[in-house]
């Protein structure tokens, strides 16, 4: 299969995976985490190369915390500043713009929109877990871009939410599933270049949900 295609395919089988049923509590976990180690073992535009495929045995989890979805509260972000994330890859330097800032049990995180033809949200974080027990330069909540439309984070647009950027939606009631918490694709293997946590998306609490360190890395 052509790479376009099978990246296409690869962002369509993402998309289905995130908006299928089962899509609550810990069913609707375990089918999502399921329907990830398939792809992740079978598709060709997976993370893994063909040495990691072969000894794949599944991705590593944290036990499913029913407390760990919760309702953060949007404030308007803190500037209109644009942010630009330096990839280290060919996707070269990424331009964001902040939605909202979010205020979670765990500490405040900020809600991202990418600049460019299309945009979507994007939240990374970086918990006290990075480095012990989650991958060291952290996690993904979403990135619409890939096709992670819900489960991680729900937004219900419309008017009187906070901090609607040019392009980008305005932002009302803000659930987050940290069970849903992945890890970028460089966190599989090197020959993956992705846009990191930035500084102001650094949580000190533990978030102990979502995925762990894979730890068959290269």
């Amino acid at each position: 299969m052509d790479d376009a295609v099978a990246l296409a395919d690869w962002r369509l089988r993402v998309a289905a995976l995130y908006l299928a049923e089962p899509s609550e509590g810990e069913a609707g976990a375990a089918a999502f985490r399921r329907g990830r180690d398939l792809l992740f073992r079978d598709h060709p535009q997976s993370a893994l190369d063909a040495g990691q495929r072969a000894r794949f045995a599944g991705l590593a989890w944290f036990p499913y915390d029913p407390a760990a979805r919760v309702v953060a509260e949007p404030r308007p972000a803190e500037t209109d500043e644009e942010l630009t994330i330096d990839t280290g890859g060919e996707d070269g330097t990424v331009r964001y713009r902040r939605v909202a800032r979010l205020a979670t049990p765990y500490g405040d995180l900020t809600l991202y929109w990418t600049l460019g033809y299309g945009g979507g949200l994007f939240l990374p974080f970086r918990d006290a877990t990075a480095g012990r027990e989650t991958y060291g330069a952290g996690r993904y909540l979403t990135d619409t871009i890939k096709g992670t439309h819900g489960r991680g984070l729900e937004v219900d647009e419309g008017p009187g939410g906070s901090g609607g950027p040019r392009g980008g939606p305005p932002v009302g009631r803000v659930l987050l599933d940290f069970n849903y918490a992945y890890n970028p694709s460089c966190a599989y293997n090197a020959r993956w270049a992705c846009p990191l946590a930035p500084r102001e998306n650094h949580l000190q609490a533990p978030v102990r949900a979502g995925e762990l360190a894979f730890p068959d890395a290269r």
